[in-house]
């Protein structure tokens, strides 16, 4: 299984950027898709995740600015992210919870493409 991210950029402060996060390889099903977050010097966070049924959930810093949606049918994970601020700066990694098609369940993540908002 191999996870491939990108959308990430420069972007001034209040634009907007859309992340995406294609699986393929030898996948059943996704279940919980969800985006982290590594700023320098910090720790890794979640920003944002979604079940298979289309449920999520959301940091308290980045509600009612960020939008996480999915496409089940291309096995994909999308971060919309709007009015975006110097503080949302970092490296975001996707993380999928991935059933193989030798049904094992492990969770895979992408190789992380950077965000960065000028103030």
């Amino acid at each position: 299984v191999q996870l491939q991210a990108s959308g990430g950029g420069l972007v001034q402060a209040g634009g907007s950027l859309r992340l995406s996060c294609a699986a393929s390889g030898s996948i059943f099903s996704v279940h919980a898709m969800g985006w982290y977050r590594q700023a320098p010097g910090k720790q890794r966070e979640l920003v944002a995740t979604i079940t298979r049924g289309g449920t999520t959930a959301y940091t308290d810093s980045v509600k009612e600015r960020f939008t996480i949606s999915r496409d089940n049918a291309k096995n994909t994970v999308y971060l919309q992210m709007n009015s975006l601020k110097p503080e949302d700066t970092a490296v975001y990694y996707c993380k999928l919870q991935v059933i193989t098609t030798t049904y094992s369940i492990r969770d895979y993540w992408g190789q992380g493409t950077q965000v960065t908002v000028s103030s």
